[in-house]
């Protein structure tokens, strides 16, 4: 993987996806769970979307830790680092949950053998209120390293009042 895309570092491209695509799979989670209808319709979509989210992480990670050998060490750049060290296994949840309750509803309607108890109301409950909460849990995860890293990148690199630079003139 490159380190740069188009003369940029690549940690800040690609976290885009991450940004987009774990929230996106977190929502579409919930709402599968909420709303039967929709669960019908977005199917493996679900799923899938958590797939590439989880895809994009460690690939942002590994992007962001060259990035941290090319920037100044700072508290802010640590903590951003170690918040987002911490995504992979909340990405890694989210996808398998996501997996798990879409074959909890798929399954029955292909005859395909699942174990007694994976039928049960209560394993599908169980499934529900973890993907649930992992959902949650991904996207302010998700927004807390955004936010860190927002604060690392931008810390005293901007002032509260204009400078006149920049207005078109």
């Amino acid at each position: 993987m490159p380190d740069k895309i188009n003369g940029l570092p690549a940690h800040i491209l690609l976290v885009h996806a991450v940004v987009v695509l774990v929230p996106l799979a977190a929502l579409l989670s919930v709402l599968a769970i909420a709303w039967p209808a929709a669960r019908r319709k977005l199917g493996v979509v679900v799923p899938v979307t958590a797939l590439a989210g989880l895809a994009f992480v460690p690939l942002a990670s590994q992007a962001g830790e060259w990035l941290q050998e090319h920037v100044k060490e700072t508290a802010l750049v640590e903590k951003h680092t170690s918040l987002g060290d911490g995504l992979l296994v909340w990405a890694l949840l989210l996808f398998v949950l996501a997996t798990v309750y879409w074959l909890l509803d798929f399954a029955p309607t292909r005859n395909w053998r699942l174990p007694a108890f994976a039928t049960t109301t209560a394993a599908r409950a169980v499934v529900s209120v973890a993907l649930a909460a992992v959902a949650v849990v991904s996207v302010v995860q998700v927004y807390r390293i955004g936010d860190s890293g927002a604060k690392a990148a931008w810390h005293n690199q901007y002032s509260d009042t204009a400078t006149g630079h920049g207005d078109g003139d």
